[in-house]
């Protein structure tokens, strides 16, 4: 299944509770029990006013069908094409 990687700006977002960001994941998990096993959640990056959010989904639109159910922005979606890390440094 392909890989996305979804920028969602939230203004401090970095300064919310615990409380806070666990209500953010149940809606997503709901959302995502919903649509079906399509798209899933793999981890998100919390920053200050961003969250960057990696799914697997069989098309962008479903990423973005999740992003309008569950009232989340969903500023840019960009599909991952490959990955590197140190190791594709080496010869």
């Amino acid at each position: 299944m392909p890989k996305f990687v979804i920028e969602r700006s939230i203004p401090n977002i970095g300064g919310v509770s615990a409380a806070e960001l666990q209500a953010i994941s149940q809606k997503s998990c709901g959302v995502l029990r919903d649509l079906g096993s399509d798209v899933q959640w793999v981890h998100s990056y919390v920053t200050g006013d961003k969250i960057y959010c990696v799914y697997n989904a069989a098309s962008e639109a479903l990423v973005r069908e999740h992003a309008r159910r569950g009232g989340f922005p969903a500023d840019s979606v960009a599909r991952v094409v490959t990955t590197i890390d140190p190791v594709t440094a080496e010869v």
